[in-house]
Parts: C-alpha cells; sequence; structure tokens
C-alpha cells in the first residue's frame, strides 16, 4: 500500500510539473507586415535560442487590415508595420503602449519570372509584351503605395493602368507575379526566399530607383493588448536588437 502510494504522489508531482512549465511558457502574437514574413523564420530561431520558453504566434496580413484588426480589438501583442503611418495612428488613439519604432526599411523590386531587358529600369511596364502588372493595395499595403507612387512620380501610371491587378498583401502579390502578371512590384525581401533565389539580377528583376518613392520606414509597437502580457517586450526588445538588424539585412533590408 505505501508503494502505491508513493507512485501515485510521484505520478501527481510530474502532472504538477507538466502545468506548471505550462504556465510559465507565454506565447505572443505578432501581426506581421507580409513582407517581413520572408525573414521571420530566422527571427524567430534566433528569438527561440534566447527565449525557449516564449511562443510567437505569427498572423501575416496587409498592414492596412491588420491594423483595422486591431482597432476592433483582435488579441494582437505587437504590430510589426510595412510603414510607420499605421502605428502612428495607433499611438494616437491610444490603442500602443510604445512609441512607434523603426526595425527596418524595406526597398521595392520588379520581378519577372522570365528573363528580360530590365536595363530601361521602371520603364520595362510599358512594353507591348506586358500585359499583366501585379501590385499590392496602395489602399492597404504600404508597399503598393509606394509603387503606385514610383509610377506615378516616373509618370507611367496613367500609361499602365489597365495592365495593374492587385493583391491583398505584398505576399498575395508575389504570388500573382510567378501565377497570373508577366511583372510584378515586390518587396525586395522577397528575393531573399529559397524558392526565390533561382532569379538573377538584372534578368529577372531590379531595384526600383529609390528616388521615385518616399523610404519605406517599418514601424513595430506593442498594442495595448500587449501590455498585460509581459513576454511582448521580449520580442520587442529583440526585433531592435543588433542581432535582428543583421538578419534584416540579409533579406535586403536598411537598419536605422
Amino acid at each position: 500500500m505505501d508503494i502505491r502510494l508513493g507512485y501515485d504522489v510521484k505520478k501527481l508531482f510530474i502532472i504538477a510539473l507538466f502545468f506548471s512549465s505550462l504556465l510559465h511558457a507565454q506565447t505572443v502574437t505578432i501581426a506581421l507586415a507580409a513582407n517581413v514574413s520572408y525573414a521571420m523564420n530566422e527571427l524567430q530561431t534566433a528569438f527561440y535560442k534566447k527565449y525557449p520558453d516564449t511562443k510567437l504566434r505569427i498572423v501575416i496580413g496587409g498592414s492596412g487590415k491588420l491594423s483595422a484588426q486591431i482597432k476592433n480589438g483582435a488579441p494582437y501583442d505587437i504590430f510589426m508595420s510595412a510603414n510607420m503611418y499605421y502605428p502612428e495612428a495607433l499611438y494616437r488613439e491610444n490603442m500602443a503602449i510604445t512609441k512607434p519604432r523603426i526595425y527596418a526599411q524595406g526597398a521595392l523590386a520588379i520581378l519577372s519570372q522570365r528573363p528580360r531587358d530590365l536595363t530601361q529600369g521602371i520603364k520595362i511596364v510599358v512594353d507591348t509584351e506586358i500585359r499583366h502588372i501585379a501590385m499590392a493595395n496602395p489602399k492597404t499595403a504600404p508597399y503598393g503605395k509606394a509603387s503606385m507612387e514610383a509610377l506615378k512620380n516616373a509618370k507611367l501610371y496613367q500609361k499602365i493602368k489597365p495592365k495593374l491587378i492587385f493583391g491583398d498583401s505584398i505576399a498575395q502579390t508575389v504570388t500573382y507575379t510567378m501565377t497570373a502578371a508577366d511583372l510584378g512590384f515586390i518587396a525586395k525581401s522577397a528575393l531573399y526566399c529559397l524558392k526565390m533565389k533561382k532569379f538573377k539580377k538584372d534578368k529577372n528583376w531590379i531595384e526600383v530607383d529609390a528616388n521615385l518613392y518616399t523610404p519605406i520606414s517599418q514601424g513595430i509597437i506593442i498594442t495595448k493588448y500587449g501590455s498585460n502580457n509581459s513576454a511582448a517586450k521580449k520580442i520587442y526588445d529583440f526585433i531592435l536588437s543588433k542581432e535582428a538588424k543583421n538578419i534584416f539585412k540579409k533579406y535586403g533590408y536598411n537598419t536605422p
């Protein structure tokens, strides 16, 4: 009888340890701009080495849509936007507990699946062989807004307006570029994922002249919802760290 009692106590102790570990493990939900998704795996790996007991839940989308979801009470602890506008608006409306800070600056690229003469730069869009051009929705996706700005500053928008097809996010725009369009305006960061490395600079892709659009400064905040999650500060500080900046650079970003 004593042996059986000792076994039961040991079993209860193991169960208690298990549930204690669950209580100590914290989950942080990040609303993530789609362009950052290409770098996020490496960022997560580096973060988990420092904080193995903190788990990250990633929700990917266009920054405008994610911002609207936060306003409507979505349970996101961190917002990593593709611009500063949406984080700043949330901060002004008391929906963030930290002032927006720039974690990276993105760049625009033009991608074609098939090799083309890209020496003419953005003017390739008026080529008669180009019938469909993918672009992120400029109303909700900062990279779409930058793409539209570049076309208008190059005085090409009116000429190619009928060719445009819009994705809800830059990730969907990449998909359209690979399936339904002849060219696409994408985030340069997308070119650093494994499936895109087969594409060659100046043959399949070129950077868009940075003078044609406002710099794409990307901002991070801890939301008001995240104020109750002590682990949110861990990922927030990590994203702004030198280690994270070095990872962002590997994916084509500039860092402040």
